[in-house]
């Protein structure tokens, strides 16, 4: 008999949502100066999507969550907790999560924001199952969104071109045992922290018009370098959550990396020995989405039939922080 400390936590609904604007590599080169065949070369990426104006962090946010629900059976009164993983939050605060709270009218939902870089998603997942595991909750929603095109430096070709705005989002609940998340590994690297970063906007850096003309208000990425730490850990980030679930790669039928470059993606697979047919992508549709990226692949792969009940499935990513994150989910179909 399951007792409250060790209860199984899965999926039990699943949304996603991207916003209308498709941008494609022709579109940036007449941007920025860079061409289809650079970016496609280097990244994978053919287009990203962007929100409109009057589209913000939380309203992508809100419309992943209600395709979620939807998917669960569920309404927003039946959720006890709203985890939303950003990094592009529509302010400082209130929290972005309390904003889809208030969107979804999930009047006895707690909601906090968690900021992981696009481990976010990863981070969120490890973090909320705990409140259910324990018995404290039933149902906890959690959501990556990002609205990235607002942070993003157009004179910047190295950087502009990678990103996409894009939400999706998970309902998590009590699965069979066997089922659900099997294996956990989280990490982190404070020293490599500049190598990724948004410098101003915060306390160390408040907005002043010097600020604002050395455009620290923007995304900083050193690509060679973060390139490097991300070859690097997405392997063994997965080996380690397959370690705690107890099982090897050969067990894996499904890899869900972070959708960042597709060399970065290859080089996962080639460490796991995973086919590139049993590797989901999209990043040539929707570049970048950082924490949105990997439960938007995973919603595409779940509801084109590509993932079984009963298939295990690993989920990896890297970000900002550094930070690394990865989840191995015995899939559970309803």
């Amino acid at each position: 008999m399951t007792t409250k400390m060790d209860k199984s936590v899965g999926i039990i609904g699943i949304g996603s949502y991207v916003p209308a604007r498709t941008v494609t590599n022709k579109d940036m080169e007449a941007i920025v100066e860079t061409s289809d065949e650079w970016i496609s070369d280097r990244t994978g990426i053919k287009c990203r999507h962007f929100v409109a104006d009057d589209e913000h962090t939380s309203d992508i946010a809100t419309r992943a969550a209600e395709r979620a629900l939807k998917d669960a059976n569920l309404t927003a009164d039946d959720i006890d907790l709203i985890v939303v993983a950003t990094a592009t939050p529509d302010m400082l605060f209130p929290s972005t999560a309390c904003l889809v709270q208030h969107n979804l009218n999930a009047g006895k939902a707690a909601a906090y924001d968690l900021s992981a870089g696009c481990s976010g998603f990863m981070y969120s997942i490890a973090t909320a199952s705990q409140f259910i595991k324990t018995g404290l909750y039933k149902y906890v929603l959690v959501i990556g969104a990002e609205t990235l095109s607002r942070l993003m430096d157009f004179t910047d070709r190295n950087t502009c071109v990678l990103f996409g705005d894009g939400a999706g989002a998970v309902v998590l609940g009590e699965v069979p045992e066997g089922y659900g998340i099997l294996g956990i590994h989280l990490g982190s690297d404070g020293g490599g922290g500049p190598l990724l970063s948004l410098p101003a906007g915060g306390t160390r850096i408040p907005a002043t018009e010097d600020s604002v003309k050395n455009r620290l208000h923007y995304i900083h990425m050193e690509g060679n370098e973060v390139f490097k730490f991300a070859v690097k850990v997405m392997g063994e980030a997965a080996l380690k959550a397959l370690d705690h679930a107890g099982m090897q790669a050969t067990d894996v039928d499904w890899l869900i990396p972070h959708q960042a470059n597709i060399r970065i993606i290859q080089s996962a697979a080639k460490r796991l020995k995973m086919p590139m047919e049993k590797v989901v992508v999209n990043v040539d549709r929707y570049g970048n989405t950082s924490s949105a990226s990997i439960p938007i692949a995973l919603e595409e792969a779940i509801h084109d039939g590509r993932i079984e009940s009963g298939q295990t499935v690993v989920m990896v990513g890297f970000g900002a922080g550094l930070t690394w994150a990865s989840t191995v989910i015995r899939w559970h179909h309803k």
